[in-house]
């Protein structure tokens, strides 16, 4: 390809949180060091994910917004924009916190790229989908994007930068990710926003059992909803691929192509630490019942057009390296180098 992300200056937002910094990881064990890596550090310890990562320079996000909307070029030549930076938080209610961080942040730095003839990839997410009735496909946005009815305002804020995309003719030329439930290392700091993998750990280090929450939908049995778990490893691969292919533009499902249990899941985390599976079914919180998803399953169709080489780790060995390998350790990507 006459295009790589990985000859230039690359600018990753969100890099010191979960998919950002594994990114980061990724394209140091791919040899690049060339990379700005900014973020919002606050008051908890994602700051961990950066010390054992490679990179040029470190940004606070307002002062990287500052440059851009400046227009400094003491940024340098950036040839990639990975746009990972968001409030990820389903149950943030600051609408406005929302649309400033989610959308306007993100429209901001699109334009500044494609001012620069910048690639520009960025984090949507399968939040966008709502309840999955109006479809999950990442095809024909003219006809799907309309159509979608997000549940929570995190969904909302994602879903209107691609609505913006799509008006305003950038999906030819840039890539929307529509990620799925990603699991992995690098997420410990995300609080109640983890992983059922990470939080189980605890619960069954503690307890010796794992809680799930009861169904109140009459097509799924408790712990039978099901979603599209996808490895991190994996995410980021898919993330590069799609940067990497000049011809790949528009919107993409970055997930598994499976929906999984919440049952299926939690097994996989009892047989990875070699125990019996030991569940309990509790109340769902009121704020989460109407806007909890109960199936999500990615077509991947058009990813694997893009990306034919496309592998996805299978979700028992996914959360066996998970729990064996990081989180029992206490590690982090790039602590095993």
């Amino acid at each position: 390809m006459s295009f790589s992300p990985l000859l230039g200056k690359i600018l990753v937002t969100g890099g010191a949180g979960f998919i950002g910094s594994a990114l980061v990881w990724e394209l140091n064990r791919r040899g690049c060091e060339n990379i700005i890596v900014a973020d919002f550090l606050g008051q908890d310890e994602k700051w961990k994910n950066l010390v054992p990562l490679r990179f040029d320079d470190y940004l606070e996000a307002d002062e990287l917004l500052r440059r851009v909307q400046a227009d400094d070029p003491g940024l340098g030549m950036v040839s990639c924009v990975f746009h990972l930076g968001a409030c990820s938080a389903t149950t943030e209610r600051d609408a406005a916190y929302l649309i400033r961080n989610n959308f306007e942040y993100t429209r901001t730095l699109a334009g500044w790229a494609q001012r620069r003839g910048a690639r520009f990839v960025y984090a949507s997410s399968a939040a966008t989908y709502g309840d999955g009735s109006a479809g999950m496909s990442d095809a024909e946005p003219a006809q799907n994007l309309p159509r979608l009815r997000p549940l929570n305002m995190y969904g909302y804020s994602k879903h209107l930068f691609d609505l913006h995309a799509w008006r305003h003719g950038l999906l030819d030329r840039i890539v929307g990710l529509k990620y799925f439930n990603v699991f992995g290392p690098n997420e410990g700091h995300k609080g109640d926003m983890r992983s059922l993998v990470h939080k189980a750990y605890g619960q069954i280090v503690e307890t010796g059992r794992v809680q799930l929450f009861k169904s109140y939908h009459p097509d799924y049995a408790d712990g039978e909803q099901r979603r599209d778990f996808l490895y991190v490893k994996d995410a980021v691969n898919m993330t590069l691929a799609l940067a990497e292919n000049p011809d790949a533009n528009g919107l993409f499902n970055l997930g598994s192509g499976e929906a999984n249990t919440w049952l299926t899941l939690a097994s996989a985390i009892f047989s990875a630490l070699d125990r019996e599976p030991h569940i309990e079914f509790i109340e769902m919180p009121d704020t989460l019942r109407g806007k909890y998803q109960y199936f999500t399953q990615a077509d991947i169709a058009r990813l694997r057009a893009a990306w034919p080489e496309c592998r996805v780790t299978a979700l028992a060995a996914a959360v066996r390296d998970y729990v064996r390998n990081y989180i029992v350790l206490d590690r982090r990507l790039g602590d095993e180098i």
